[in-house]
């Protein structure tokens, strides 16, 4: 029985080491992020897209609910796409993004949700934020 537990106690020792191995080597590497997930304009945009997967849109606005998605994803993929850039071609993402951030904030105007005030600030927040970059 001794033998049995001594081989356990070696067995998960072993791989306590390999985790600190590894925890070590992504240290020392780094853990790779895309730069748009640091940027606050993303972080507070993705806060407004993922507040309007939530609210239930008026029957009979299908099309204003398409159009509001379709601005809420141009956002965030412009934000992300022009991020990885640099030059002319991250300040043309950057401006189709605020131009989707206004568009955003005119459907808010034409829908009935609660907290949408709020929620346009957001996207004016953004909005100054992406005119900076």
């Amino acid at each position: 029985m001794g033998k049995v537990l001594d081989n356990r106690v070696g067995q998960t020792s072993a791989v306590f080491d390999r985790a600190i191995e590894l925890v070590h080597f992504l240290r020392r590497v780094g853990m790779h992020n895309f730069h748009h997930e640091r940027l606050d304009c993303y972080q507070v945009a993705r806060e407004v897209v993922d507040w309007l997967s939530n609210e239930k849109f008026p029957s009979g606005r299908s099309h204003l609910r398409d159009q509001t998605l379709r601005a809420s994803e141009s956002l965030l993929l412009n934000i992300a796409e022009g991020a990885s850039h640099s030059g002319k071609s991250r300040t043309h993402h950057f401006r189709i993004a605020l131009g989707s951030a206004a568009e955003l904030c005119a459907c808010l105007d034409l829908l009935p949700f609660k907290d949408k005030a709020d929620h346009q600030n957001k996207l004016r927040r953004v909005g100054a934020m992406l005119s900076k970059l």
